[in-house]
């Protein structure tokens, strides 16, 4: 009866050791799927690092634009939210426009982009400061609003916006509010 009883705990005791052995292999196995899965989630991110786009149109002009990181719209792929922004456009017969600015929507359809917050648009030697800029090839026009300050080698200009044709380089500028004025200052 002693041996029975030695046999019967030998028993359970190897049943529950291959129990707790196979609960503790599946348990590894879930995790490592959980591991992998979590992999392959930050691989097909829609995070973007170092983004870099270059294009010519049929026309000649050159546009790059490079950020620091970006992120692909999950409603339209064309669209990418990019961080510290600069861009460099070569329009053609014309000098070199560099813009850069803290974030920017870039499309890749048609290279239309707004940039925003801290914007600053080098040409020549002409600098344009602002909070929102709209630039479009498709529409040939560079808009840039809020807190805007022209300034060259001889004047700083202060106003709400800055139109300029790319194509003509016709430049409107002017104010919101009709009772306000374009503040002009000669630096001399």
């Amino acid at each position: 009866m002693f041996k029975k009883i030695i046999v019967l705990i030998f028993l359970i005791s190897l049943t529950a050791l291959i129990c707790f052995k196979l609960i503790f292999e599946k348990k590894e196995k879930i995790n490592k799927d959980i591991i992998l899965e979590n992999n392959l989630e930050t691989h097909n991110s829609n995070l973007l690092e170092n983004v870099k786009y270059f294009s010519k149109d049929a026309k000649g002009n050159q546009y790059s634009i490079t950020a620091l990181s970006g992120e692909i719209d999950l409603k339209n792929e064309n669209i990418i939210f990019l961080k510290k922004v600069v861009s460099t456009i070569k329009l053609d017969n014309s000098e070199e426009i560099i813009i850069t600015s803290d974030y920017g929507k870039y499309n890749s359809d048609n290279y239309d982009t707004i940039f925003s917050q801290n914007v600053i648009i080098l040409y020549l030697d002409n600098k344009i400061t602002g909070e929102y800029l709209d630039f479009s090839l498709d529409r040939n026009t560079m808009i840039i609003s809020r807190n805007v300050i022209y300034s060259n080698l001889e004047n700083i200009l202060k106003a709400d916006v800055i139109e300029v044709d790319i194509e003509t380089k016709d430049t409107k500028i002017y104010m919101y509010e009709n009772e306000t004025k374009v503040n002009i200052k000669n630096i001399d």
